[in-house]
């Protein structure tokens, strides 16, 4: 429970929407999506683990959820939705058995995000030079010899 916690207080849900609206305006982007949804999962595994105080039954607890969701008989999960068993879980799991890494979540948190900006922003500006190839390209046919006003 202090994974999923750690995912719902760090609104880990905007990052991967924002990553899935970005690489559906920017197919360059999509290879991004899988490893933001799994360095989102290891940031709720490490705060998950500092709330419960034990690394080891953490990484139990992240095993046993995987195992737990691959037996489930619903559907394929929405893309933006996290999940125990994303990510490759026995990298997690090795992991959550090692000593705790140096850089602290809020460390992780501004990363991401500035990652995820830059994913943004050069999303917006393929978009907005789109835009503009498309309206000289309009302007162009407009003012052709023999076209039709």
């Amino acid at each position: 429970l202090a994974h999923e916690r750690a995912h719902l207080s760090a609104r880990h849900h905007l990052f991967l929407a924002l990553a899935e609206h970005a690489a559906n305006l920017h197919p360059a982007l999509r290879p991004l999506r899988a490893p933001l949804g799994y360095h989102l999962e290891r940031w709720a595994d490490e705060v998950a683990a500092a709330r419960v105080g034990d690394r080891a039954v953490t990484a139990r607890a992240v095993g046993r959820a995987a195992l737990a969701a691959s037996r489930s008989p619903w559907p394929a999960r929405p893309r933006l939705v996290a999940a125990a068993h994303s990510g490759p879980v026995p990298r997690r799991v090795a992991a959550l058995l090692q000593p705790r890494p140096a850089a602290a979540p809020d460390t992780r948190r501004r990363a991401a995000a500035l990652a995820l900006a830059a994913c943004l922003a050069l999303s917006a500006g393929a978009s907005l030079e789109a835009t503009a190839d498309l309206h000289h390209a309009v302007e162009a046919a407009q003012h052709e010899p023999g076209a039709q006003r």
